[in-house]
């Protein structure tokens, strides 16, 4: 197998390398735990407090090196580690077997997620956290998605808006990116685009693009069908 064939096969991404996007998402990664530690150390039991910062850590992935991504959006860190949390203590409450209770946790959190449209990752952590943590977590109940988690998300959430609106090219929530460079005026006729010119579009894109130019040729050319379809109708 040649060795573009294998790097194709295990998804590695051979776009243009940003350094100057790479150090401000690892900036951004600091602050946003940083004040997640400093809110919930000031506020919460330290001994508490640490438990949920796992689940954080990769909420700060998503919010400072993809904010644009679908999973990275107010709706979806909220709502994602809320429901979670919920579902994570009442599968510790109601199901005595401890394994059960934790795989349970991450798919019950899944499923409530995907339904209340909140999908977000870390979600997971936080409902495997409920069941997996200490007493002292244990007894904090359904008080648990207050403090610390819906306190941690909304320090993180507050920090990512601040910080990306720094940066024109970052501006948090993704509503605002589209917004500020939306096209007023649709074309008559859609030119031809090929997989090339996507590679070429992706790679002139400052922030992380969570798809590849093989789902992009798909959206575009349903998208365009779509216009021929109204055109004629």
């Amino acid at each position: 197998m040649h060795i573009s064939e294998f790097l194709d096969l295990i998804g590695f991404s051979r776009h243009k390398f940003n350094l100057w996007e790479n150090v401000i998402s690892t900036a951004g990664g600091f602050l946003g735990i940083f004040g997640i530690l400093m809110t919930s150390h000031w506020l919460l039991d330290p001994e508490v407090a640490v438990l949920i910062i796992p689940s954080m850590g990769a909420t700060a992935v998503l919010l400072f090196a993809a904010p644009h991504a679908p999973f990275s959006q107010p709706w979806n860190v909220i709502g994602g580690h809320a429901f979670s949390a919920i579902a994570g203590v009442a599968c510790w409450q109601l199901i005595p077997d401890y394994t059960i209770a934790a795989s349970a946790s991450v798919g019950l959190a899944i499923g409530v997620m995907y339904l209340t449209r909140c999908i977000h990752p870390p979600g997971g952590a936080t409902a495997l956290a409920a069941v997996i943590g200490t007493e002292k977590l244990h007894n904090l109940g359904f008080s648990y998605e207050f403090q610390p988690v819906l306190l941690n998300a909304f320090t993180i959430l507050l920090v990512a808006i601040i910080f990306n609106a720094m940066f024109k090219w970052r501006q948090y929530p993704a509503h605002l990116h589209t917004k500020r460079q939306q096209v007023k005026q649709i074309p008559a006729e859609y030119g031809p685009i090929n997989h090339e010119d996507f590679v070429y579009a992706l790679s002139h894109i400052d922030t992380y693009v969570d798809i590849d130019e093989d789902d992009l040729i798909k959206i575009y050319n349903l998208a365009t069908k779509r216009h021929v379809a109204v055109s004629l109708s």
